[in-house]
């Protein structure tokens, strides 16, 4: 019977109830939207990254062992491709004995057979679109067809099988045996932070839905709380007034609930095309699970009953039909201390280590008691900055505002408290993302940009063998017949000799570091055309030096604080003593890695197809890649990670919005009858309005400014601790303030879209005093 009666209320309770229920239900119908949208690209990222992975393949045996004495294994050598920046997956393959069946590749029915190719669709769509001097030519043979999307992380992937004479794959370094392909998914450092910042974000997104479910169960709580004192009179207990409360919010949820998971299917096809990772996902993975949209039809109703239940707790309603409230006690300025404290445990350590890695357990003590200082410290400040205004301001509009922010500034707050984290996360993320970005394309003073390395021979990540002199001339004549091409030759330091058609002494890796490991030389008449690199002493014909971080690192930034790598002090290679002493020049050297600077982009991809045979030869791990291309792989991860979070503030903006329309709603109707005695008094209509705006607009706008103070606090810390030397002081991309900042107008438009309510609800001749 209670349950029912909840039901006629809410249904059959007027025009107010009516309105009440739509405005709760659109609003928990954007915020449904929002998580639902947030969990489908999580499992399409989660199902992508727990794909086989067939990269993740090693070798069981030698090449040279397998060829007579392993049936049924194929030969694999698995190595990055690059063009124009997008990295390309080859795979090398040949197999032994046809008459036993060999491991298969997810996504081809079979292995190509020698001179044949299978390529996945874009790569397919990418090779017919260019010159094949460009990129076809580095795949020998006929197409054979296209690969599956079992082989594939999403319909971008650039992939290609290539099939290969068993005793030619036999004799390039790298190539070894497998008898059996990877099924494991691959667990990197790159999985584990883009599920932090799934993480993240669904903090960022539950707060505000949590808010935004509680601000509209609360709408027109006034006149609720009356209603329910006449049933308490007519003979209702306690605990049947918060059946029937509970009801009318879970109906308005449920309803929420519904309504969005219906808007999610309409945009769930835009949410395929969203390349979170850098790459587009495949569409039907882009999607909830059925248990997921289970916990959604079932968890908002019930985080709407709570609300409901919580937001009567302060509220005791007697048989006499009085509802009295417990005034609730001015928030301390305690509250601050916690942010002061997150602050500063998080900057100090960051200034204090000198350059060093600082302690990460104390980083993250302090982010985590910066991200709760926000919350705790909210209500205090925006009691302080209402009293503040009080007493300064002069205009009614103002003065009634700020009087009604410093009588409740919890309630005032509670209703922008989802800004913060958002803001906060946006803020720090954007503060730091341009200035690495910005830093990673100046390094070198910005001349690097467009030079192709090629690393053949030992440097400490690019293990292979370094190209003999005369191979090393053939190579080095091409590309000097090439217009508009400059080169500077990387030569091996002679020391202790290698085996001419055999391994190093030693497997290369940190463990291994044999004395021609520890330099390389090059002539100085060739160093000139790359300033960047620095300058040979006065005399000095040829130098020694170490390019092991130039041609390997992955990170401009640490290739700019080891720049310039050649000066005064370099120990000159026809004149120093040690190993290397007597090179008159280093052309009669092995060749172990060349620059090539070349500024059309048509003549670079022709020289990286001119290379690829070279650096397959000698074995070497390494992609000829532009500086420009090192510096853009990190700088497309930094700018996901920057989409990601601007991404969150602007949703959870649009969820803040839709909460604050809510909150005005009910604020207007739980105010109706000191509004409706305003005007009465010949109050403008006008003034009100701006009292009900002011009212939300200072708490959005001090939430955002903490927020934003505090991410910008925490950012430049991080910057500090990069020391990045070569950029210049940049600040946020114009998508963060136009994200931001116009996230926050839209709000406020959302909340002016409220304001003609006012004008109905407090028309004089709907005034009542009895």
């Amino acid at each position: 019977m209670t349950l029912w009666l909840g039901l006629r209320l809410s249904l059959r309770g007027g025009r107010e109830a009516i309105v009440r229920l739509v405005l709760v239900t659109a609003a928990v119908a954007t915020g449904v939207t929002v998580l639902l949208s947030t969990v489908a690209l999580f499992n399409a990222f989660r199902t992508t990254a727990d794909r086989p992975c067939w990269e993740c393949t090693t070798g069981s045996a030698p090449a040279g062992w397998a060829l007579g004495a392993t049936p049924g294994a194929v030969l694999w050598n698995h190595r990055l491709d690059s063009y124009a920046g997008r990295p390309i997956k080859r795979l090398d393959v040949a197999v032994l004995d046809g008459r036993t069946p060999a491991p298969g590749v997810p996504g081809l029915s079979a292995l190509p057979g020698a001179g044949r190719h299978y390529v996945s669709p874009a790569l397919a769509e990418l090779m017919d679109a260019v010159p094949r001097e460009q990129l076809a030519d580095r795949f020998p043979g006929a197409r054979a067809g296209l690969i599956g999307r079992a082989a594939l992380s999403g319909p971008d992937d650039l992939v290609v099988v290539v099939g290969q004479n068993p005793d030619a794959l036999a004799g390039m370094a790298g190539t070894v045996a497998v008898d059996a392909v990877a099924t494991a998914p691959a667990a990197d450092d790159t999985t584990a932070l883009y599920e932090h910042g799934f993480g993240i974000a669904a903090i960022g997104l539950i707060v505000p839905l949590i808010v935004l479910i509680g601000t509209a169960t609360r709408l027109a709580a006034a006149r609720r709380e009356a209603r329910f004192a006449a049933i308490r009179l007519a003979g209702a207990t306690a605990r049947q007034i918060n059946a029937i409360a509970s009801v009318d919010a879970v109906l308005g949820a449920l309803l929420g609930a519904l309504a969005g998971i219906a808007v999610f299917q309409a945009v769930r096809p835009a949410l395929a095309g969203v390349a979170v990772t850098g790459s587009r996902f495949f569409p039907d993975v882009v999607a909830p699970t059925p248990l997921q949209y289970a916990a959604v039809v079932a968890g908002v109703p019930l985080a709407a009953a709570g609300a409901a239940l919580w937001s009567l707790r302060r509220v005791r309603i007697t048989p006499l039909g009085a509802a009295r409230k417990v005034r609730a006690s001015a928030p301390g300025w305690w509250r601050v201390l916690p942010l002061l404290a997150g602050l500063g445990l998080f900057a100090g350590p960051v200034f204090a280590s000198g350059g060093r890695e600082p302690d990460a357990l104390l980083l993250d003590v302090g982010l985590a008691l910066i991200m709760v200082g926000l919350m705790v410290a909210g209500p205090w400040l925006t009691m302080l900055v209402a009293r503040l205004a009080a007493r300064l301001t002069r205009g009614a509009a103002t003065l009634l505002a700020a009087q009604r922010l410093a009588a409740d500034p919890k309630g005032a707050f509670r209703s922008v408290s989802g800004i913060v984290l958002a803001v906060f996360i946006g803020t720090a993320v954007a503060g730091i993302v341009p200035a690495v970005v910005s830093g990673q394309a100046a390094a070198g003073g910005g001349t690097l940009g467009e030079v192709l390395r090629t690393s053949f021979g030992y440097a400490d990540a690019a293990p292979g063998l370094p190209l003999p002199p005369g191979t090393a001339d053939e190579l080095l004549a091409e590309l000097r017949s090439r217009p508009g091409v400059t080169v500077l030759p990387i030569h091996r330091r002679i020391g202790q000799p290698a085996p001419p058609d055999g391994p190093p002494p030693c497997d290369p890796g940190p463990g291994c570091r044999p004395d021609f490991m520890l330099g390389h030389v090059v002539a100085c008449d060739a160093l000139t055309a790359f300033p960047a690199l620095g300058r040979c002493a006065p005399g000095a014909r040829a130098v020694t030096a170490d390019f092991n971080r130039l041609l390997t690192s992955d990170n401009m930034l640490s290739v700019d604080r080891n720049l310039p790598i050649v000066d005064a002090s370099s120990p000159a290679a026809d004149q120093g003593a040690g190993p290397a002493a007597g090179q008159a020049a280093p052309a009669r050297l092995s060749l172990a890695a060349v620059l090539v600077r070349a500024d059309d982009p048509a003549v670079r991809e022709r020289i990286r197809t001119l290379l690829t045979p070279y650096v397959a030869r000698s074995g070497s791990a390494e992609t000829p890649l532009t500086f420009a291309e090192v510096a853009q792989a990190r700088a497309v991860l930094l700018d996901q990670v920057e989409r990601v979070a601007l991404a969150i503030v602007a949703l959870t903006l649009l969820v803040a919005g839709c909460g604050l329309l809510v909150a005005v709603a009910g604020g207007v109707v739980e105010r109706r009858q000191p509004f409706t005695l305003l005007r009465l008094c010949g109050t403008p209509t006008r003034t009100l309005s701006k009292v009900v705006l002011l009212e939300t607009a200072a708490p959005v706008v001090l939430a955002a400014l903490v927020a934003a103070g505090a991410g910008f606090g925490v950012a430049e810390p991080l910057i500090d601790q990069l020391a990045i030397k070569s950029a210049p002081a940049v600040l946020p991309g114009p998508a963060y303030f136009l994200t931001v900042g116009g996230g926050l107008l839209v709000a406020l438009l959302v909340v002016l879209a409220g304001l003609p309510l006012l004008r109905r609800v407090t028309a004089p001749e709907g005034a009542r005093f009895e």
